[in-house]
């Protein structure tokens, strides 16, 4: 069993607290990205969805998860299960240092996901206070205007990646530094 936590940034104009539409543990939000067989190595061609409301008794390990996936290559089993808690809004200030923001923990046994793609389904306030919906970030940006503050609002830059963390016994993510040399 491995966690893996999905962090974004992105350059946030006139924008902040960019997060799934439901919020942060959104049971309705859907996340896409490409699966990687831990045995074989072998990358799913097509993207993988998976939310938190859609739970699955996995048969023989007689517990829940909320993906379960076979290798198309070697025709093994694995599974993913989200852990919720421990996403962030992605604020204005987080955007312009670059900084990236935990979105969700994804518990992969068997599987390695990689590739997040940025969907719809995203919301976010602007500096001068309006709530946007239904943001669509499946270009890679976002833009329109803020009629009540009479200024553009952006979303550039999107990138996500997926960062290997252990999490202890009191709950607490501690990341996994891997070292070469």
């Amino acid at each position: 069993m491995v966690n893996f936590m999905l962090t974004i940034t992105a350059k946030l104009v006139n924008l902040t607290n960019l997060q799934p539409q439901g919020g942060i543990d959104d049971p309705n939000f859907s996340y896409y990205f490409k699966m990687k067989c831990n045995h074989c190595g072998e990358i799913s061609k097509k993207a993988t969805c998976v939310n938190l409301d859609e739970i699955i008794l996995f048969p023989t390990r007689r517990s829940f998860t909320n993906l379960v996936q076979t290798c198309k290559l070697c025709e093994r089993v694995g599974s993913v299960k989200l852990i919720p808690g421990y996403g962030r809004p992605l604020s204005i200030e987080c955007g312009q240092y670059e900084i990236y923001k935990p979105l969700m923990v994804f518990d992969c046994k068997g599987l390695e996901p990689v590739d997040f793609i940025f969907g719809n389904g995203w919301r976010a306030d602007s500096t001068d206070g309006t709530k946007f919906y239904w943001i669509d970030l499946t270009r890679g940006e976002y833009s329109d205007y803020d009629k009540d503050g009479q200024f553009p609002i952006k979303v550039l830059n999107l990138r996500a990646k997926f960062d290997v963390v252990n999490i202890d016994i009191l709950g607490r993510i501690r990341f996994v530094v891997e070292c070469e040399g």
